[in-house]
């Protein structure tokens, strides 16, 4: 197992042809498809929900990191999981009790993770790091693709072996 492991957005896919869009993916080695949702309030555009991501495991076997790019995601937990999300992803700036959502989302055999924008220091989340398997560290702001650098940096954590 190596140490970089490659997760494709599916984010500027041709939504039309998406289960073609993840077998290329696939064919090219990524171990992960990185799924964003953006509910037009934490961030400004409208993607996918839980109904596409259920319909996205039901097509492939890859690992499913969704990115929730969306206001108070505590509400919408349970939809995502059951969806078939491998890792839930979940922003520091709208979660007032990190630790507590963290837990609920460990506590259904999912893994977990923060993201943090790009003006959010990482002291923020000095508190939950026992709990997190992977860090997203923006680079752009979130809610727009084609940005002048979309590298997204994630850490995953060492004592987490089963990505």
């Amino acid at each position: 197992m190596s140490d970089i492991k490659i997760s494709a957005s599916i984010l500027n896919s041709d939504f039309a042809h998406l289960a073609d869009e993840i077998k290329k993916v696939e064919k090219t080695g990524a171990e992960m498809l990185h799924v964003d949702v953006m509910d037009g309030v934490f961030v400004p555009n409208i993607t996918i929900g839980p109904p596409v991501i259920k319909c996205i495991r039901k097509n492939t076997k890859l690992f499913l990191d969704v990115h929730l790019m969306i206001s108070r995601p505590d509400r919408l937990l349970d939809s995502f999981i059951e969806s078939g999300a491998d890792l839930i992803n979940v922003h520091v700036e709208e979660c007032p009790h990190l630790d507590r959502t963290l837990n609920y989302i460990k506590e259904t055999g999912k893994k977990t993770a923060v993201a943090l924008n790009p003006s959010t220091p990482i002291s923020s989340i000095e508190n939950v790091l026992d709990l997190v398997d992977m860090i997203l560290i923006m680079t752009v702001n979130p809610g727009y693709c084609g940005q002048g650098f979309t590298v997204i940096i994630s850490i995953i954590s060492t004592r987490s072996n089963t990505f």
